[in-house]
């Protein structure tokens, strides 16, 4: 029969000081199919060191070593895992069980790196076969040390491996508890299995029926207690007909498992997002204050309407010094020169306007802002009132005294009273209301509905006693070219007003409103890359945290990563399980930060009535960076464990 393990002539030396230290001195044996050997020594002889390259986890110097008819010295990482994963089986002394997994989940493990799945159905049967049924669900810190070595033992036989490697597995056991894992090793080297173990102890050698005694890094002596055929392997079908069908999604796997070791350290995993979160929640709320003050701002102007040019004048400095008397004033003339000389120009309407204007019904008062203006203010921004009406220009002429009202100074002055037809007082004079204005809501330009519009004439002459008129707005036609339309409303004032050339620059200002928003959404886009920015310095911050916290766990879970490794796992296994942990802190926190971040926006509109608009695109994209900053700063930590040598990683603390 083909020996399944063919070792010649290896050797392997390890660096002391600046000298090495030969530990295996050319040794050379072979294993055949079926055997229970014992390998024995006293401490520094080498055992361990053999034992490590049987299993390769290590690698020797130099020499031949074929494991199941395959030279394995030149075989690369990637390919030793795979050689490990279906011939090998390991027990380790001090069990190497994962504190954080039940003794199914840590029997099945091995199958997360051979079948991308960790399925129960065969750990559970093997869990029966050493005689922890009723344990399953139990953490190893609730088994006993027998116990914990009878599910090591499990795990070492779930991907159905040829061979058992058993690095002294009743070390840290009392005689009982040595006696049943003995007896258990037997039985499966009954079933065919090859089992090989390390140990000192004479008893436990007595259980092997070859004995293989190493000592200073050599072969001392070679012992077979029975001559007998070994048993072809028997007790477990081929993993082909058994464990291939059971596929399963290998990285909801790797999730899971990322999640439950974060909620193993709950405060630290909480701090470590603490960066991560705070830019998320910085995101997602100002991009909802500043996306709801936009839309409101928006709205309002829209309102007002984006073919509208608001013409204002400028002082005319007299030696360098402005006085009110400088001021130029615009004139009703004005106006109506504006409205019939320019082609432009659709309407246009004179406007005058009070600050707060005292206005008083019964024993009722209020301030208030009172405007004069033209019958057709009304239809260029869409004023006409739903209930009542709006002057007329008979009334206009006639200076009538008449008074739209907005609903804010219904609401004050009248209350649930039907205010059409009753008398106001603004500035002592008596106004009959004749209509109530739309309403149009408060914004940053203020209360749209406290207000009231009177006559112009009105206004101008019998309550707010003006000459000139404050301002005229100007609704240009649909489709006519603004820039155009307000160069020749400059032209045609400068005209009308004789303005010196000197003064002609600075003498009419004219605020177009599709220049305001447009000025307003351009701000408004600034504003949001610098929070952006500001975001992105914070989860860069979160990034560096969650590298450190990785890096903190690699070094803490060295050993595990060697078991892992021990058991099949892959160098780009390794690397792939970081990195998705690293990614679920991205994802943790980015998860707390859009909860908060939309808490926060919530509590804005609610506490401060700002408008807020939570963006689903901002609220994706955040969810997104946060994983990919968790990944970009989680690679070189996951780098770091998955270079990480198996039998190192191991012995490591």
């Amino acid at each position: 029969m083909r020996p399944i393990i063919e070792i010649k002539n290896i050797r392997k030396s390890f660096p002391l000081n600046e000298e090495r230290v030969e530990i295996l001195k050319g040794i050379s044996l072979s294993i055949e199919p079926g055997e229970f050997v014992a390998i024995v020594g006293p401490s520094g002889s080498g055992k361990s060191t053999l034992m490590n390259v049987i299993g390769l986890l290590d690698k020797p110097d130099s020499g031949s070593f074929i494991l199941n008819g395959k030279e394995t010295l030149s075989l690369n990482d990637a390919e030793l895992a795979e050689e490990r994963r279906r011939t090998l089986g390991f027990v380790f002394q001090q069990f190497q069980l994962l504190t954080r997994m039940s003794a199914r989940e840590n029997v099945a493990l091995p199958l997360l790196y051979s079948l991308r799945a960790m399925p129960h159905a065969p750990a559970e049967a093997l869990l029966k076969k050493v005689g922890l049924e009723h344990r399953m669900g139990h953490r190893p810190t609730q088994l006993s040390g027998g116990q914990q070595q009878r599910v090591a033992i499990a795990r070492a036989l779930v991907n159905h491996p040829k061979i058992i490697l058993a690095d002294e597995p009743t070390g840290n056991l009392d005689s009982k508890s040595s006696e049943e894992i003995l007896k258990l090793l037997q039985e499966l080297n009954q079933e065919g299995i090859t089992v090989i173990l390390v140990t000192h102890e004479t008893y436990v050698a007595d259980a092997a029926r070859r004995v293989i005694s190493i000592r200073d890094g050599n072969i001392e002596s070679d012992t077979r207690k029975m001559k007998e055929s070994p048993l072809a392997q028997s007790g477990f079908p081929d993993r082909a007909n058994d464990l291939l069908s059971l596929k399963g999604n290998r990285y909801l796997e790797l999730f899971r498992q990322a999640f439950r070791t974060l909620f193993a350290n709950p405060l630290r995993t909480t701090l470590s997002t603490l960066g991560v979160l705070i830019g998320v929640a910085a995101v997602i709320a100002m991009l909802a204050i500043g996306k709801g003050a936009r839309e409101s701002i928006e709205t309002q102007l829209s309102s007002l309407g984006s073919n509208l040019l608001s013409v204002r004048t400028a002082p005319i400095r007299v030696g360098g010094v402005s006085t009110e008397s400088d001021w130029l004033k615009l004139t009703k003339a004005d106006t109506e020169a504006i409205a019939k000389k320019l082609d432009s120009v659709n309407s246009a309407s004179s406007v005058v306007s009070s600050g707060n204007q005292w206005v008083t019904y019964l024993d009722k008062n209020g301030a208030t802002q009172v405007f004069g203006v033209m019958p057709n203010y009304a239809k260029m921004h869409a004023l006409e009132p739903e209930i009542g009406r709006y002057f007329t220009n008979e009334e206009n002429q006639e200076r009538a005294l008449v008074a739209v009202i907005g609903l804010t100074v219904s609401r004050e002055l009248f209350g649930t009273e039907n205010p059409i037809g009753k008398m106001i007082k603004a500035n002592k004079i008596p106004l009959r209301v004749i209509g109530i204005l739309p309403e149009k809501g408060a914004s940053s330009f203020g209360d749209r509905d406290d207000q009231i519009h009177v006559p112009l004439n009105t206004g101008m002459y019998r309550l707010l006693g003006k000459q000139s008129v404050d301002y005229v707005e100007v609704e240009i036609k649909k489709g006519a070219d603004m820039e155009q339309a307000q160069a020749d409303i400059q032209a045609l004032l400068k005209s009308r007003h004789e303005i010196p050339p000197s003064q002609t620059e600075d003498a009419f200002r004219i605020f177009n409103m599709a220049d305001i928003q447009a000025a307003l959404s351009e701000t408004s886009k600034t504003l949001s890359a610098l929070l952006l920015a500001i975001a992105g310095i914070a989860l860069i911050v979160g990034g560096i945290g969650i590298m450190n916290i990785m890096l903190v766990s690699v070094t803490e879970r060295t050993r595990e990563i060697g078991l892992r490794k021990a058991i099949g796992g892959t160098a780009s296994d390794i690397l792939l399980q970081f990195l998705v942990e690293a990614a679920a802190i991205g994802i943790f926190g980015g998860a707390l930060g859009i909860t908060i971040g939309v808490l926060i926006s919530v509590l804005v509109s609610q506490l401060a009535g700002w408008k807020t608009s939570i963006s689903i695109p901002a609220v994706l994209g955040s969810f997104i960076f946060s994983s990919l900053v968790g990944m970009i700063f989680g690679l070189w930590p996951a780098r770091r464990a998955a270079g990480l040598n198996p039998i190192d990683a191991l012995r490591g603390e």
